[in-house]
């Protein structure tokens, strides 16, 4: 039995933005784009309608912004993956979307081939995020408050164990299951059965939060 293919929803303000994406999306068999927005209240109102996998969410809106739209509904349960999209003059607002709990980011240039995979990346759990464009991101942005997160970020790994901290180092550096599992001599299912212990111990919501929480302390 074949599997269902990913739902996705597309918000943007911009409605050729939106008609591109849907008909790029359209034309991947593993990918049904089920509904589009204009802003982030019509993503909220959307995903109750539609329950998508993923959501490919504009930042810079009218109204409900992104990332209001971001934080709501990645605090929900069973809350659909987030891939924020944005240029790099907007990188304030793509960290604090991404530590709201966004499975990654694409620039509006992506190719087409990329855009696809960071959906079927980010619906199977995974991060589409350059551990080298976090740090750019990072650097790019005037944070009084870095200090004080690097100090909780230090103290937060400091409660792991060996080997958890190991397993949040590589998901830091933007490794996949598969690599971390060759990496740390695993298998597959249990670097994904770790990955769920650490989300849990930390309390994070996705890998990405891990990725920024490991940049954050070594800052």
């Amino acid at each position: 039995m074949a599997e269902r293919p990913i739902r996705l929803a597309i918000v943007d303000d911009d409605p050729f933005v939106r008609a591109g994406l849907a008909m790029l999306l359209r034309g991947a068999g593993d990918i049904e784009v089920v509904a589009e927005g204009a802003d982030g209240a019509e993503a909220v109102a959307l995903t109750d309608a539609h329950a998508p996998d993923v959501i490919l969410m504009d930042i810079r809106m009218p109204g409900v912004d992104g990332l209001v739209a971001t934080e709501r509904l990645r605090a929900r349960p069973r809350a659909p993956q987030v891939i924020v999209l944005t240029t790099f003059d907007a990188d304030d607002y793509v960290l604090r979307a991404l530590r709201a709990g966004a499975g990654g980011f694409l620039l509006k240039d992506t190719p087409p081939l990329e855009i696809l995979r960071a959906v079927r990346i980010v619906a199977a759990g995974e991060a589409m995020l350059s551990p080298a464009v976090t740090r750019r991101l990072i650097d790019r942005v005037a944070d009084p408050a870095a200090a004080a997160r690097r100090g909780e970020a230090r103290e937060r790994l400091a409660r792991l164990t060996g080997r958890e901290r190991e397993l949040a180092a590589a998901v830091g550096q933007g490794s996949s299951n598969a690599e971390i599992a060759a990496a740390l001599r695993m298998s597959v299912p249990t670097v994904k059965a770790h990955v769920s212990r650490l989300l849990a111990k930390l309390a994070l919501n996705n890998r990405v939060q891990i990725a920024l929480l490991v940049q954050d302390a070594s800052s």
